[in-house]
């Protein structure tokens, strides 16, 4: 058996429970007899509210509460939700304006939560929500960040959030003077939904004394706290919990409105309360992600070699500031200056402008695909414009193999690397030589045909911390606890394996518990890729203790000495005897032996470092002129995740994240009109990519092990996704550019493509002219 559960393709094992219609989501386990929860939710974007008449609705049949933000003050929650601030260039902190679970004197954008309802049924929840008389004074609308029409808060002029510098103005100035050539350009990056294929929703229910929260999240604890502070209750008296949660992707992590409503009215009825959203809902009241506009230059010395690059943008915050807010923005905006080139000198401005647009501003896959993309962007068009081979310019900034460790300008240190080879590796799975010979076939067809490649490094970690807890049952079955949570990722099997690896214990006797504040001490919550690395890095640290007192044990039954009991990994051996010990064996003994305090072992580790997950995508497209229809007609990956777990797991996550960021690249598009209504609050208007749109994806690995971690290994939660937004866009612009196509932004889709085309037949025939 190999050490680590290195490589072995173990299929999911709790898929045929999920597709089978056994998953217990939110939606499947709410308690009996719970009232329905519906919000009232705002229809324009920006105005002074006038009137908020909730009497005829509290009159209706059926209904138990209606609630606005009054009512909610005279219940005792007075307080917004918190947020987290970034130091701005200033020195002070980012603008954290109130944000309220109710509307309160303005409404700020579409769907922003105005009342809350709760009735015996969900039907007489929006009758009585169609009897409240809301009126309003319209006020002018911001929906493009920083466009100064009319401030959303008061206490925000301007609407300017933050104000971010990284780096040296100084340096990089000097840098760029000098260098032989400079290329500018501006590269947007479009806003996307996370339509996560689990709607958000929630269940509350109060026994007098303890409140239980029970939603789709991706960590217990930050929302514990959240939700202690806003119910001004003891946290000690308030349990979270998530069961199945069917897709996160950063926007279910943080405590929202409607879960501290469904608290609020649970403890005012005495009856548990429930909210799912409807899709329409989510759209609207979801955390959006991305939003960004770049203003960038990059420098090169005679040989290409980059020696400056400057990054300047503007993002969208949302309405309101969050949890995530602006310091996650800031830290993955750093991410821009960490590449995986011999940048020398840098620098990233990075403003940030609160909208009318959705409630606040979260990542989707984690928002390393902001920071890659852009950077991955700027130096396509920079080998276009410095008529150089994208591969080669790529090649040539590339941090040598024996140049690690290395450390980036923003402070990161990259301990092992082989971009070079890996670059070498992912050129031979795409058959670059070939693609001539396939551009050749598609012109001749009268299509256009284009090659794109993204090298993408992220870093991974997150919390640095996690706990692991081990608990032999009666029934022979083990129980391990764990503080990341399961969006849909396969964490079950993950880590049933692993421990199983590492003990011998049989998998299909171990059973994974996660997700419950009361069941679980402490735990970091799954994000930033960091779940397999932390949370196996903390099964070690608890196995080794197993190891230890269960030796000791053995050691005492069998009158031997502890040096002379070992453990190989599946049983204890014992100098001198044939006795061959398992696990359950020895806790069968010690249960029988009366000694309960072994079967119970729990501890708490922290990695010493980041990994950084590396990796190539090259996508080729066609498309065609006529139509601008674009065509995604093969895809490559390679990708260095040092020693894998379960290399099926991180294919089939690979496969995912590529699939949602071609979605963005391709159709994905969040369109307000001027008035800051959705104009795409439905899948018949927002596209989402299904299996037509995406060809087979060829995935290889060329493995540097880490050596932030015992394992070996890296994360690889995102990286599908961190990769495929930037090789999808190349290839299309590469594609474009033989038909004299400049520039082009997110998403390609056939309106967009065919206008650029026709704008450059355009100016192509008056430059011959």
């Amino acid at each position: 058996m190999e050490k680590f559960g290195r490589s072995q393709p173990v299929k999911r094992v709790e898929d045929v429970r999920l597709v089978s219609g056994r998953g217990g989501y939110v939606d499947d386990i709410t308690p009996a007899g719970a009232l329905f929860a519906y919000l009232l939710r705002s229809p324009v974007a920006h105005a002074t509210i006038t009137t908020l008449n909730l009497e005829e609705a509290r009159a209706a049949e059926g209904v138990h509460l209606v609630a606005g933000i009054d009512d909610l003050k005279a219940a005792g929650l007075t307080e917004g939700l918190s947020a987290t601030l970034v130091a701005t260039r200033d020195g002070g902190k980012g603008a954290n304006p109130r944000y309220p679970l109710l509307a309160e004197g303005k409404l700020r954008f579409v769907g922003e939560a105005v009342a809350l309802i709760v009735a015996e049924s969900l039907t007489a929840a929006r009758d009585a929500a169609e009897m409240i008389e809301l009126d309003y004074d319209d006020l002018e609308v911001e929906v493009v960040p920083g466009s100064g029409n009319a401030d959303l808060h008061d206490d925000v002029p301007g609407n300017r959030g933050v104000d971010y510098v990284l780096g040296d103005d100084a340096a990089l100035q000097e840098a760029l003077a000098g260098s032989a050539h400079v290329v500018r350009t501006e590269v947007t990056d479009n806003r996307v939904m996370v339509v996560a294929m689990e709607p958000r929703g929630c269940f509350a229910e109060w026994d007098g004394a303890r409140m239980h929260l029970s939603f789709g999240g991706q960590g217990v604890w930050g929302p514990r706290t959240e939700l202690a502070r806003l119910l001004d209750l003891p946290v000690e008296d308030v349990r979270v919990t998530h069961p199945d949660v069917g897709g996160g992707f950063g926007m279910k992590a943080k405590l929202y409105p409607e879960y501290a409503l469904c608290a609020f009215a649970a403890r005012a009825l005495g009856r548990p309360v429930r909210w799912i959203a409807d899709r329409t809902e989510s759209m609207l009241s979801d955390n959006g992600a991305r939003d960004l506009v770049h203003e960038v230059a990059m420098g090169f010395d005679e040989d290409m070699k980059i020696t400056g690059y400057h990054v300047k943008t503007r993002y969208n915050l949302g309405a309101f500031n969050s949890n995530f807010g602006q310091i996650i923005q800031s830290h993955l905006f750093a991410r821009v200056l960490t590449g995986v080139y011999d940048i020398k000198t840098a620098l990233l401005e990075a403003e940030g402008y609160y909208t009318n647009t959705t409630p606040t501003d979260a990542y989707r896959g984690a928002g390393r695909p902001e920071a890659i993309y852009l950077l991955e962007r700027t130096m396509d068009y920079a080998a276009r414009a410095l008529n150089v081979d994208p591969w080669d310019l790529r090649r040539k900034n590339f941090i040598a193999a024996d140049a690690f460790p290395y450390r980036t300008v923003s402070g990161e240190l990259y301990d092992v690397g082989d971009f070079n080879g890996l670059l070498d590796k992912v050129a031979i799975s795409a058959d670059r030589d070939g693609f001539a010979a396939r551009r050749a076939e598609s012109e001749a067809a009268g299509k256009l045909r284009g090659l794109g490649l993204c090298y993408y490094i992220e870093s991974i970690l997150g919390d640095p911390s996690e706990t692991a807890k081990v608990e032999f049952n009666a029934d022979g079955t083990v129980n391990i606890y764990v503080g990341t949570q399961s969006n849909g990722q396969g964490h079950e099997t993950v880590y049933a394996r692993f421990l199983a690896d590492q003990t011998g214990i049989p998998m299909e006797m171990i059973r994974v518990i996660q997700g419950d504040s009361d069941r679980i001490a402490t735990g970091g919550g799954t994000g930033g890729s960091r779940s397999v690395t932390t949370q196996s890095n903390a099964t070690l640290a608890v196995v080794k203790t197993l190891v230890e007192v269960f030796t000791g044990f053995v050691a005492e039954k069998m009158g031997v000495k502890v040096e002379d009991v070992s453990f190989d990994d599946e049983s204890f051996r014992i100098k001198g005897s044939n006795a061959a010990p398992t696990m359950l064996d020895v806790a069968d003994m010690a249960r029988e032996a009366g000694r309960l305090e072994l079967l119970v072992q729990e501890e708490k580790a922290t990695l010493p470092g980041r990994s950084y997950p590396n990796g190539a995508h090259v996508a080729e497209v066609e498309v065609d002129p006529e139509t601008g229809g674009v065509t995604l007609e093969r895809y490559t990956v390679v990708d260095d995740f040092g020693n894998m777990i379960n290399p099926v797991l991180a294919e089939g996550q690979v496969h995912g994240g590529v699939v949602q960021g071609v979605g963005q690249a391709f159709m994905e598009n969040v369109t307000y009109d001027e008035d800051g209504q959705l104009l795409t609050a439905s899948f018949m208007d927002y596209a989402m990519p299904r299996a037509s749109d995406v060809p087979m994806i060829g995935f290889d690995t060329a493995p540097v092990p880490s050596t932030a971690n015992p394992m070996g290994m890296k994360g690889c939660g995102e990286a599908g996704t961190v990769g495929s937004m930037a090789a999808a866009a190349n290839a299309v612009m590469d594609a474009l550019a033989t038909r004299g196509v400049g520039r082009a932004d997110m998403p390609f889709t056939p309106a967009r493509v065919w206008a650029l085309l026709q704008e450059a037949d355009r100016e192509n025939a008056d430059r011959a002219a």
